[in-house]
């Protein structure tokens, strides 16, 4: 896939000023990196002659040998085709630099030196190198025999992919307040190299990874990083052969530390992605700008892998962080943010107003419940403020219904019920619907023999008349209409307009379906403990009942044994598909054929292309169709970088044309 970048972070095992034995280390790895189809590859900062060799810069003898191993580096390469950085001491008019090389297909292509050299602490690299930064824009440098570009100026584009754009920088560049990448990335750069040496110390690999990672995220860009490795002098100090490679603010890889193995870490990096990204973050257009400098770009050949296998992992639940820690932490946050965020607005209305919550016994009504407990409590209020109506319809089950009546009671809620069935009878009797009978059992008698009466208007009318009866309540006692509706609904267009649509907060609107069940599972496992006005055993009990019931809107009867006929997923297909499908549309902007084929592989063995496509389709058709339903939608908290409300994260129009993303879909890549 034209996408995606193959780079490479090798590491040799070095010897302290061992040239001949540096060089076969790293032409070994060279040969290594083009077998599995890397594009740029990146080794550690003076590599050749190894970073500690000290004074020994100063001898003629070295400097001689690195630029002898240089030579053979740029010779074996004419065979290979990865885009090649390694690192040197290398001889000018004003002294020696410690340089990156660019090297591939038998030719040098440029050599960028260290802008900012270390002379604190244990570092003394001024001792040996000029810095970069004294080198004039547009040099030139004799190598080899050859005129070659040098400086601090240097950009490397690839011919055939003007999008793999690859900047370089050196060790201590990276830790400085202006790095030269930010003015590298401004100038079009999507991958940064930096060849490190870097010395171990306590806490230093937890601080590259904060470096690396802000520096990525910043410049919306790959950053690679590879430091030497612990086979360097252990005089003074000590090497971790520690290297890592992040996208846009998270880690695509990081090699083990204080291997003494030679090592490749290699990662697929995504240029859509990165562009996607500098495109919707218009400052980051705006700082390019400011602080624009004049760049020599310098081409250079490129192939993609012919093989569609990914170095990368593609996680098929993108809303849910598979470290358990991490998970918790994530909903910690969008429980407080959507706590945090009733309060205030029940605050800003009057803040001894009543909640009204049309409670189902389902996920997301359930979640509803538990955040508005909590807005009351934030705000010293009692939880009776909150009326949750339990409105069983023509589909709702007893299960459904008895969960949904012990959970209010657990939460201290005040609660009633007040069904939908006869008044949804009486509306279809009205209208002339085929279904309307006399008596609710002569009806539901109906639609069992005849299901094709159950259509929309019949399903509808119960949704209708729940808001009706929300509204009203709300009236009566002043109150404020909670919503349920969660992202991946709003996004498919799950609910019924003027229905379920709408409410007056909609606390769940940025919350995805894949993400709930796990909200609702840490109120029980992590926060009901700090809870004194409710049973919490009770309370965690009817959770994880409700946590076992299948997602239903329950508009249809019931099978004859009671259970419950329509499930949702059974008519939409997986949620776990459609948030799949929802974040790398919004979030990375893909193109429908790169998100089947990552669909592909992250639900390998579990849904065939096949299958994934049809619901990728189905995806897309709902989601530009019912765009109407999202440009009207209630105010509610956005949690996360995925979000759909209309004034503030996505304004589609709500007659925009589908076709082209659907012809994309089989699309050649």
């Amino acid at each position: 896939m034209r996408s995606f970048v193959r780079v490479v972070c090798a590491i040799p095992r070095v010897g302290v000023a061992g040239l001949e034995h540096n060089t076969l280390a790293t032409l070994e790895l060279m040969r290594e990196a083009d077998k599995k189809a890397a594009q740029v590859v990146v080794f550690p900062e003076l590599g050749l002659s190894s970073y500690t060799a000290r004074d020994l810069f100063t001898s003629r003898v070295l400097l001689d040998r690195a630029e002898r191993a240089l030579g053979q580096v740029i010779e074996a390469s004419a065979a290979l085709a990865p885009l090649y950085f390694v690192g040197l001491p290398l001889r000018a008019a004003a002294g020696v630099y410690n340089v990156a090389a660019a090297v591939q297909r038998g030719k040098l292509l440029g050599i960028v030196p260290k802008s900012y050299l270390p002379n604190y602490r244990e570092f003394e690299e001024r001792r040996w190198f000029r810095p970069g930064t004294e080198v004039a824009a547009g040099s030139e440098l004799d190598v080899l025999g050859a005129r070659v570009p040098f400086g601090t100026d240097l950009l490397f584009v690839a011919a055939e992919a003007p999008e793999l754009v690859v900047g370089t920088e050196i060790c201590e560049d990276l830790w400085v307040q202006t790095p030269p990448s930010s003015l590298l990335v401004s100038a079009g750069a999507t991958v940064i190299c930096n060849l490190s040496a870097s010395n171990v110390l306590v806490g230093k690999g937890d601080l590259r990874k904060l470096l690396c990672s802000s520096a990525s995220d910043r410049g919306k860009c790959a950053y690679l990083y590879v430091a030497a490795g612990p086979t360097e002098s252990s005089t003074d100090l000590a090497w971790d052969a520690h290297a890592l490679i992040y996208e846009n603010g998270h880690m695509l890889a990081e090699a083990p530390r204080f291997s003494r193995r030679a090592q490749l870490l290699t990662a697929d990096v995504d240029l859509d992605q990165l562009l996607h990204e500098r495109h919707v973050t218009t400052t980051f257009g705006d700082c390019a700008r400011e602080h624009a400098r004049p760049y020599r770009r310098l081409p250079f050949n490129t192939s993609w892998p012919a093989t569609e296998d990914l170095a990368r992992s593609v996680e098929p639940h993108p809303f849910v962080p598979k470290n358990p820690a991490t998970l918790a932490a994530r909903c910690a946050e969008v429980f407080d943010i959507q706590t945090h965020a009733l309060a205030t607005r029940i605050e800003h209305v009057n803040p001894e107003t009543r909640l009204v919550l049309g409670l189902s016994g389902g996920l997301d009504s359930t979640h509803a419940a538990l955040v508005c407990a909590t807005a009351l409590d934030l705000l010293g209020q009692p939880r009776s403020a909150l009326t949750c109506l339990i409105m069983p319809g023509f589909g709702s089950s007893t299960n459904t219904q008895d969960n949904a009546e012990l959970l209010a009671k657990t939460l201290g809620a005040s609660h009633q019920r007040v069904s939908v069935s006869d008044l949804s009878k009486d509306v279809l009797v009205a209208i002339g619907h085929p279904a309307g009978a006399p008596s609710l059992e002569e009806l539901l008698a109906r639609v069992r023999k005849d299901p094709s009466l159950a259509d929309v208007s019949f399903e509808n009318v119960q949704a209708r008349l729940r808001t009706l009866l929300l509204m009203s309540v709300a009236n009566k006692t002043g109150g404020l209409v909670v919503g349920t509706g969660d992202l991946s609904e709003k996004a498919l267009g799950w609910s019924t307009y003027a229905g379920d649509q709408i409410s007056m907060y909609d606390v769940n609107a940025g919350v995805p379906k894949t993400l709930i069940q796990f909200l609702i599972r840490w109120v029980a496992n992590d926060r009901l403990h700090t809870w004194t006005q409710t049973d919490r055993d009770a309370l965690r009990q009817v959770l994880f009942a409700i946590l076992d019931t299948p997602i239903s809107p329950e508009l249809l009867p019931p099978d004859e044994s009671g259970k419950i006929a329509q499930l949702t997923e059974a008519k939409l297909g997986p949620y776990e598909l459609h948030d799949f499908f929802l974040f790398h549309t919004l979030r990375h902007g893909r193109r429908p054929a790169i998100t089947l084929k990552l669909a592909e592989r992250a639900f390998a063995g579990r849904h065939d292309r096949a299958a994934l496509r049809t619901h990728f389709e189905l995806f897309l058709r709902r989601f530009f169709s019912m765009q109407f339903k999202r440009s009207c939608t209630p105010d509610g908290p956005k949690v996360g970088m995925v979000a759909l409300s209309p004034r503030s994260d996505w304004r589609m129009p709500s007659d925009a044309d589908v076709s082209a993303w659907l012809q994309d879909l089989d699309a050649e890549l």
